[in-house]
């Protein structure tokens, strides 16, 4: 196995997400994925090999094995765009099929991919109440115009938008506790939200069924808010832009493209960097 640590949705060359990235002539099994993720201690690592007619893939982080994960997969990108050149490649994940499209730009190595399919929902009152408690949120602190949302694209998330960008800032919760509320309901993240204007949003994602406090750029979550955006009527104008990471010292930017069609695949995109070569 030939290991590569990318960081994805960079922003001016810094921050970002780092993600392992492993591609293998076969899958390793189940164990040694789990072993290297562990290892690796990145929030995830990507799996891949060579399939028929597109990459196998699978995603574990440090402590299980996730559905999917947007970070990892432009990291996969950068890595397939180095290793075959720039061009879109489909991807089999566990369950659903993909793909990723990377191109060399001005010194560096953009990706996009295209979601699984998108759904959203609100979510169950004792979620909602169990995550308002979570974060130590009062009714009064959440914005009115974006409803909690149970959102989905390839995995779940909770979708809790604030009010003021001062409240997200001071994010905390204990971690074993969002560990067994996520694992009791099966969210792969808690996404806290600040829609500073109808197109620009700053987020964090809370990621303890994962055994890590927080993403600096989670791109499953920005398909999801995309998709649930679209649900919701929300005036997005076809595309936003998440910051993310910059309360943690890792700026990061992510670029979600909606198209009209509900539940359809949602594009998110962004700059990457190789932090080293494995």
């Amino acid at each position: 196995m030939h290991l590569q640590r990318i960081s994805a949705f960079s922003e001016s060359g810094r921050g970002g997400n780092p993600a392992g990235v492993v591609l293998a002539d076969s899958l390793p099994d189940d164990a040694t994925m789990q072993a290297v993720a562990a290892e690796v201690g990145y929030s995830e690592t990507v799996f891949a090999a060579p399939g028929a007619d597109a990459w196998r893939v699978r995603y574990f982080s440090p402590l299980a094995e996730v559905p999917f994960c947007g970070h990892a997969t432009i990291a996969l990108g950068a890595a397939l765009a180095g290793r075959d050149g720039d061009g879109t490649y489909a991807l089999q994940l566990n369950q659903a099929r993909i793909q990723v499209q990377a191109w060399h730009e001005d010194g560096q190595v953009l990706a996009a991919l295209q979601s699984p399919p998108t759904r959203s929902q609100a979510p169950d009152p004792g979620l909602f109440a169990a995550a308002m408690d979570l974060f130590d949120l009062g009714p009064a602190e959440l914005d009115p115009r974006l409803p909690p949302t149970l959102m989905h694209a390839g995995a779940d998330h909770l979708l809790l938008a604030l009010r003021d960008r001062r409240r997200l800032a001071r994010m905390t919760y204990s971690l074993e506790a969002g560990r067994r509320l996520m694992q009791d309901a099966g969210l792969t993240t808690i996404a806290l939200v600040v829609a500073e204007t109808p197109r620009s949003f700053h987020a964090r994602n809370a990621f303890a069924i994962g055994g890590v406090f927080e993403d600096p750029a989670t791109g499953a979550a920005a398909a999801a808010l995309g998709g649930a955006l679209r649900d919701l009527g929300w005036p997005h104008g076809g595309a936003v832009e998440i910051l993310q990471g910059h309360d943690m010292g890792a700026p990061s930017r992510l670029h979600v493209s909606i198209g009209p069609g509900s539940g359809e695949s949602v594009r998110v995109s962004g700059a990457t960097h190789r932090i080293d070569a494995g």
